[in-house]
């Protein structure tokens, strides 16, 4: 039995807790709480290494060795101790758990469904990889609501493939979600250094507790979170790798700084229009990319690097965000912009980008010119399928970019702009620091036609389109609001 496999299992009890009232958006957390008990539990009996994290009375077999309403009570019970527990991060996991299961009958038969899965198949993959799966799941589900952007494996692991990550660094996401970039550099280096047995046991010390370092605003995602850096053996400091807080506050100031920032920070504008309450950030905006593509090239040590998924407005937001564009051209060699297509999160019409840059190192601090001379560009969006369920977004698609990009991470391998293409043809180009600031230093940079013989399997459904619509409405009433800003601050 597959990991896939065993994640259509565990999907489909979603009808046991359905018929006990729990919907599709409270789906997750409500398995979890259990699954994370009975992985515990599989680890201990199939790693000797492994040791017990959850106390004695709270494990479980302390749950099948009873039935009926005394195992849901004890199960109630079970939560409220995990939650208080000394060890503050399974405190912090199991922080206001609760069971929102009724019937005795149906916890029973969730209990039996759990015990019958073929656990060993999972453990050979990992049983990270299966609970990460589980997640994925829940995030494609439309019904469920959850996880609109959540970030596709393909392009996470492919961003990981060209960034490199290292044993040593410090790496960091400041909308770290369900941690899907942090165990992706934790799986990257553990590979690239078998499993860390090629490092000394303060280098492991090191990537098990020092290495990653997440913040996550919401409390049940940080729960999944947390839950998911353990199971891929990322155990963080004494409250695990993944904060609880608001990076647009003074949890992102207390962060330290990072030799690697990865991340796809949250939509849209801050609530009640008020912009983050830091006084680092240079530009004051209630536009949230803006303001956490700031913390970002802030955060970075010198030298440091990032690669961080933004809405097509970051790069043509004028006022604010042409400052911003600015400074991330002065401080960072922004060397590389790759065009996503459209379809590839659960959100339909978000188009996206992910930028690719490193901060100056100590010995370019003191020059003044920008550190960006140049940026390469590739466009993965036009003539492209519209992606979606039909048509799975996937890691070939992504195969040249990862050529034409190098082997190098800060995007300093020999480039050539022909990529299925030549010339203006090319998917991929470069444009020199003057030619972006003849653009009004807007990064937004096309020059593809689509094509007009569209097939029509990959026409857009009328959602898909809606969506869209309402995208671009939604960006240009942005930044009609900036350009109102701009005027009231000149009057003033």
């Amino acid at each position: 039995m597959t990991n896939i496999d065993i994640v259509h299992k565990l999907w489909s009890l979603c009808d046991v807790l359905r018929d006990d009232g729990i919907n599709y958006s409270d789906y997750v957390t409500e398995l979890v709480l259990l699954l994370f008990i009975k992985m515990e539990y599989e680890q201990v009996k199939n790693n000797s290494n492994f040791k017990h994290k959850l106390p004695e009375s709270c494990r479980w077999t302390d749950l099948t060795s009873k039935s009926g309403a005394c195992r849901l009570d004890y199960y109630r019970h079970m939560l409220a101790n995990l939650g208080s527990s000394a060890d503050p991060l399974i405190a912090a996991i199991y922080s206001d758990a609760q069971t929102r299961l009724i019937e005795p009958h149906h916890f029973d038969q969730l209990i039996k469904n759990l015990d019958a899965i073929d656990w060993f198949s999972a453990h050979q993959d990992g049983l990270g990889d299966l609970y990460e799966g589980l997640l994925a799941k829940n995030a494609s589900e439309t019904k469920s609501g959850a996880g609109q952007y959540f970030t596709t494996r393909p392009l996470i692991d492919s961003i990981i493939r060209v960034i490199q990550p290292k044993p040593g660094e410090i790496i960091q996401d400041p909308a770290a979600g369900t941690a899907g970039f942090l165990i992706a550099a934790d799986t990257y280096i553990k590979q690239n250094s078998n499993n860390h047995e090629d490092l000394d046991e303060h280098s492991r010390h090191f990537q098990r507790n020092e290495a990653f370092v997440g913040v996550e605003l919401v409390p049940g995602t940080r729960r999944l979170a947390l839950m998911n850096c353990l199971l891929h053996g990322i155990e963080g400091n004494n409250e695990g790798a993944i904060r609880l807080g608001n990076t647009l506050t003074q949890t992102g100031v207390d962060l330290p700084k990072a030799d690697l920032i990865l991340s796809n920070p949250p939509f849209g504008t801050a609530k009640g229009g008020g912009g983050p309450t830091r006084e680092d950030l240079t530009y004051k905006t209630s536009n949230k990319q803006l303001a956490f593509l700031q913390h970002i090239y802030h955060g970075l040590k010198p030298g440091g690097r990032a690669a961080v998924v933004v809405p097509d407005n970051v790069l043509f937001d004028a006022g604010v965000g042409t400052e911003v564009r600015r400074e991330l051209m002065e401080k960072c060699n922004l060397h590389t912009i790759l065009r996503l297509p459209t379809g590839i999160f659960y959100a339909q019409g978000v188009k996206t980008n992910v930028l690719f840059f490193q901060k100056k190192r100590i010995e370019n601090i003191k020059h003044q010119e920008p550190f960006t001379q140049r940026v390469w560009v590739y466009d993965l969006r036009s003539n492209m399928p519209n992606f979606g369920k039909r048509t799975i977004f996937e890691a070939s698609h992504l195969k040249a970019f990862e050529e034409a990009y190098g082997n190098d991470p800060n995007g300093n391998s020999p480039r050539t702009e022909n990529v299925d293409g030549i010339g203006k043809l090319s998917r991929f180009r470069v444009f020199t620091r003057e030619e972006i600031r003849e653009r009004g230093d807007s990064l937004d940079i096309s020059w593809l036609k689509n094509s007009d013989s569209l097939n029509a399997t990959d026409i857009a459904s009328p959602e898909v389109l809606a969506g869209e619509i309402m995208s671009e409405l939604t960006e240009a009433l942005h930044e009609l609001e900036q350009i109102m800003q701009e005027l009231e601050t000149r009057h003033a």
